[in-house]
């Protein structure tokens, strides 16, 4: 492949299967040449010959565990420092499944410092030099039930809002500046995840669980439209746009002099 074509080096984590290894591919194909990270060192760089051997593209292995501190710290340090890197996709994530009160407290703890910490800290060392060289793409990895709380348990569901807050509030603060930010909303999809949260795939209904490959592919069809938020499952975005707008229009109340009239606090 033509060097010149290159559109800079994308950073990935939980690359190693599911949704993150379809973005690798995905991204290889679009010019990037990649940085892949996960735990499972074997699978990185089985994967990474593979993506070389298709493309052509250079493509790092950086083994880690975003929730253990030095290797958080070790990924960190590759984002402020590398200044080819020019895309950074947080896909890595954890699903708790069971019930809050059926749940471990270390295993919440661990699910926070993924999906959360690890997210935060991570667009945050990319940050200082996509605002030096006024360029810069940030995919942040949400899901569906960031707008459901009542799915699941409220602990995954909020960890999920937190990355739809984030990139909405991070768009505001970046988008002049040549930075393109993106959540995406996915729903149920084909991939490991499932077995690992306690909830086999097999026992979701078949019509509502969309491939890793057509959800990644909806997903980047919706960065080419400059979405900031994309639901690939949702058939009318006007239900999204309306869903937003109703969200908008809370704001001018949401912090006054006096409480409601409906409390009776004030004679």
């Amino acid at each position: 492949m033509n060097a010149q074509l290159s559109k800079g080096t994308a950073l990935i984590t939980g690359a190693s299967t599911g949704i993150g290894a379809v973005y690798a591919d995905r991204l290889a194909q679009r010019g990037y040449n990649l940085i892949l990270v996960a735990r499972d060192q074997k699978r990185l760089t089985d994967l990474a010959a593979s993506l070389t051997a298709k493309t052509g593209r250079t493509v790092d292995v950086l083994p880690a565990d975003l929730t253990n501190r030095q290797d958080l710290l070790k990924v960190e340090e590759r984002l402020r420092s590398d200044k080819a890197i020019t895309a950074l996709v947080n896909n890595a994530g954890l699903n708790v499944g069971a019930k809050l009160v059926d749940s471990k407290a270390d295993d919440l703890d661990n699910m926070i410092q993924l999906n959360v910490t690890a997210l935060t800290r991570l667009t945050s060392a990319v940050l200082p030099g996509f605002l030096e060289r006024a360029s810069g793409l940030i995919i942040n990895i949400a899901s569906v039930v960031a707008l459901a709380p009542e799915m699941l348990n409220g602990a995954y569901s909020g960890t999920k809002a937190y990355v739809v807050n984030l990139t909405q509030a991070l768009h505001n603060e970046v988008s002049s500046k040549g930075i393109q930010v993106q959540a995406v909303l996915p729903g149920a999809t084909s991939t490991e995840l499932w077995d690992r949260s306690g909830i086999p795939l097999s026992h979701l209904p078949a019509e509502i669980v969309m491939t890793a490959e057509e959800m990644v592919d909806a997903s980047l069809a919706g960065l080419d439209q400059h979405e900031l938020i994309t639901i690939p499952a949702l058939p009318n975005i006007a239900d999204w746009d309306a869903y937003d707008s109703a969200r908008r229009a809370l704001s001018p109340n949401l912090s006054r002099r006096e409480s409601a009239a409906r409390y009776g606090v004030r004679a």
